[in-house]
Formats: structure tokens, sequence, C-alpha cells
């Protein structure tokens, strides 16, 4: 057979060898790593709701998980988990968008401030955080405390901004709702959690590639003013979205949001060095692996198509001397599994309770 230029690839290269000649559970898209994480590594996560099965695994797997927005001194645990104190590094909720991540940061520094200050509960008239309006789930008495607990979470980001050694973010969605005033990115459209939608203040936006790879890439170019070293673990969402407000199938838009993701994604960690991409969407995604890896709804990924892309994340992120003890924590425990599903927090779903 004549030479070209496939001629001496490695097996992993072609879909016959490295996906159709093995069975599921072998397949395994991660080739190589820029980096690894060690234990004493503060691992912070931010993002749409799979980047909190991440959170999940590290707790509980010997590994520095940074949690750097406690809850007061004496709250129990029960009632900080109520109030969303662990969902992530700190108490933003998801940040769906890369948009959002980059507001957010500019936010926190004194960059960009929204002119929407708060919204009101129309069931009680509590105020809300516009920009995170279901992190406080009793809502605010007074707009002032409101405030003042925003203070508190952006001096906590911060700190995390500055100190963090890794950051790992998933991307999860490109559908956004703006304040046309200046521009803001919300994190649920207004009325579904609190507000009240008016088409004159509020609009609908759908970001493109280039825009979520502007956004992201400025993020990180912010984030590394103030912390040069941080190692970035970017990542998309397996997890379908819940609705979309485009004039189309819902099935049409999640292909969209997903293929709009995963190319910024590539481009991304082509445009920055230390930033690794985790294939957490390409292995769920992987034909032989689908029907096996999403809950009966179709949507979201069941306990074990989780075990699986944690156990990938662990085999190659973190030391290879360790990985065995590593992977021991991963055995599948239904009921483990289970609670911890429980607990992860995705604000898209009020849109079906609104």
């Amino acid at each position: 057979m004549a030479d070209n230029p496939y001629s001496s690839l490695p097996d992993h290269r072609f879909w016959r060898k490295a996906v159709t000649g093995l069975p599921p559970f072998a397949i395994d898209p991660v080739i190589s790593m820029p980096f690894k994480i060690a234990r004493e590594d503060r691992v912070a996560t931010a993002g749409s709701c799979f980047a909190q099965e991440i959170a999940h695994r590290l707790q509980t797997s010997g590994y520095t998980y940074y949690l750097a927005e406690k809850p007061p001194q004496g709250m129990s645990a029960e009632e900080a988990l109520r109030r969303n104190y662990s969902m992530y590094s700190c108490r933003y909720g998801n940040l769906y968008t890369t948009a959002q991540l980059r507001q957010l940061i500019e936010r926190v520094y004194g960059r960009f401030t929204p002119s929407l200050d708060y919204w009101n509960r129309p069931e009680d008239g509590r105020f809300v955080d516009p920009f995170r309006p279901r992190i406080e789930p009793d809502a605010y008495e007074t707009v002032e405390a409101m405030r003042a607990d925003r203070e508190s979470h952006f001096a906590a980001v911060r700190h995390m901004l500055e100190t963090m050694d890794v950051f790992v973010f998933t991307f999860g969605h490109t559908e956004t709702w703006r304040h046309k005033a200046d521009g803001a990115i919300l994190q649920l459209a207004p009325g579904v959690a609190g507000g009240t939608w008016d088409e004159n203040v509020y609009e609908f936006y759908n970001m493109t590639v280039s825009e979520v790879v502007r956004d992201f890439l400025a993020a990180v170019d912010r984030i590394r003013e103030v912390n040069p070293k941080v190692r970035i673990i970017l990542s998309v969402s397996p997890v379908g979205i819940i609705a979309t407000y485009e004039d189309r199938h819902v099935a049409v838009s999640n292909v969209a949001v997903k293929s709009i993701l995963r190319a910024a994604a590539d481009e991304v960690v082509r445009a920055r060095p230390n930033i690794a991409y985790f294939p957490s969407f390409d292995l769920v995604n992987i034909s032989p692996n689908t029907g096996r890896f999403y809950r009966d709804d179709t949507r979201r990924i069941n306990a074990h198509g989780i075990d699986r892309t944690m156990k990938m994340f662990f085999d190659h992120f973190t030391d290879k001397a360790r990985e065995e003890e590593a992977i021991r924590s991963l055995k599948f425990d239904v009921a483990a599994e289970a609670e911890a599903s429980a607990r992860v927090v995705c604000d898209e779903e009020a849109i079906e309770s609104a």
C-alpha cells in the first residue's frame, strides 16, 4: 500500500480502532493533558450545573476543593446546603454563559456596575439579586441586606480568583437574557425567579461561537492579571438544555447550542496556554454511550455516566502515583450517587415551574 499522510498515525486517530473496536467502557477520548492537579492545589469550580459533579467528587476524593465563600460561623451544614453555600466555590449560582463569567469578573473589580440593582418577588415582594435570583431561597427582607450580601460575595469571588490554583469552568448555554440599558447579562429570564417581564426593558440574545470565545478569553485574561499562574480546565456540559426561546424545536436548539459551545472550546484551548479541555461532552455523546449515560428524561446524565466521566477526569488530571487511591474512591455506589445528584442545582429548571 502506498504511503499517505494517514499511514503512520496511531490507533486513536481512527474511529474503527478507537471506537468501533473497543467496548464502550474502554473508550477514552483523552490522549494527553497539559498539567496535573496535586492534592494541595486549590481547585475552584464555576459554570453550568454539570460542574457541580466535579466539585462533589473533589470533596470526596482527597483533593482540595476550594470553597472560597463559606457559610457564616454557627450555620448548620443542612442550612448552608439549603442556602447554596456549597454549590460552587462561591455563591454565584450557575454561570451558564461566558458573558456571565466575564461580567461577574468586571463587576467584582468595579469595572462594570449594572444599572439594574434588584428585583422583587411577585409572591411576597421580597428582594432578590437579578444576577443570582435563586441563591437566597427566602430572598431578602430589605434591599440593603441584599446589597450587603452582594458585597460580601464579591469579596469572596475576588479572593477566589486571586488565590486559586486550578479553575474548572463548564460551558452550559448560548441563549441568554440581557438588560437593554447596558447589556447586563442575567442568569434567568425576568419573571422566572423575580422581576417582571417587559420587552421594552429586557431582550433575548443567542451567542455565536466568536462571542463565546471572545468573552471567555477576556475572562481568562482578566483572571490572569491577578493570578498569572492559574491553570484552567474547560468542559462543555453534556446536560441538554431545558427549553429554548428560539422559534424552533428544542432538539434543534440543543444541537445548535452544544455545537457552538464545543466549537468555541476548541478555539479557546488553541488561543491560550495552560487551558485543558476535558471531553466529558464528547465521551457522553459518542454513539455507543448515549443510550447508557443519559437518564430516562434523555437530558440529564445518570449515575453510571457521571461515574465514568469523573473516573476519566481523575485518570488524566491526577498524579499517577496516587491515581489508584483516587479511583477506589470513585467506585459506583448507587445510594451515594443518588444523594449527590439530588444536591446538583440547575437554576434553569425554574423555567418549568415559573
